[in-house]
């Protein structure tokens, strides 16, 4: 694959550029999944004015990369790429992108989910969301450490 894999970043990410790589990088291509998360603007019943994300530089990249290759070995794809912002974002705002390419739609599905349940527990990330009640820390929820516990793997939320 000519691209990296993942990619942490402070700027914005176009995702028909990035399909379009992911795609050419493998002429078997039948199907392309792909999710992209956003920024809400209500959270746990406050206003969401912003988000700080915050994440440990190298740790980050490998603990992602370790999950793509798992990905790999659970599912028939013939590539991965994930996109994860930090720093300060606002409502809106794109905070991540996980595309998947396989040869049918049914692997390309499956496996862009198990990347964003895992993305969602266990990448190491720090969120901060900024409202009229001042400033949060945003934990996993128990329904995402259920929704990575049908893959079979335990969240490690402390």
């Amino acid at each position: 694959m000519h691209s990296p894999r993942v990619a942490i970043q402070t700027q914005d990410f176009n995702v028909a550029d990035e399909i379009a790589a992911l795609r050419q990088a493998h002429r078997q291509v039948g199907a392309v999944c792909s999710f992209i998360g956003t920024v809400r603007d209500r959270n746990e019943g406050s206003d969401v004015r912003t988000m700080e994300l915050e994440h440990y530089p190298g740790m980050t990249e490998k603990s992602i990369e370790a999950m793509i290759d798992e990905a790999f070995g659970r599912f028939d794809i013939f590539g991965a790429r994930v996109i994860h912002r930090v720093g300060l974002l606002l409502p809106l705002d794109q905070i991540v992108l996980v595309a998947v390419t396989s040869a049918h739609r049914g692997e390309s599905f499956q496996a862009c989910e198990f990347l964003m349940d895992y993305l969602k527990t266990q990448a190491p990330f720090w969120k901060k969301e900024d409202t009229p009640e001042g400033a949060r820390w945003v934990d996993a929820r128990v329904s995402d450490d259920a929704a990575l516990a049908r893959w079979g793997i335990t969240a490690h939320n402390g």
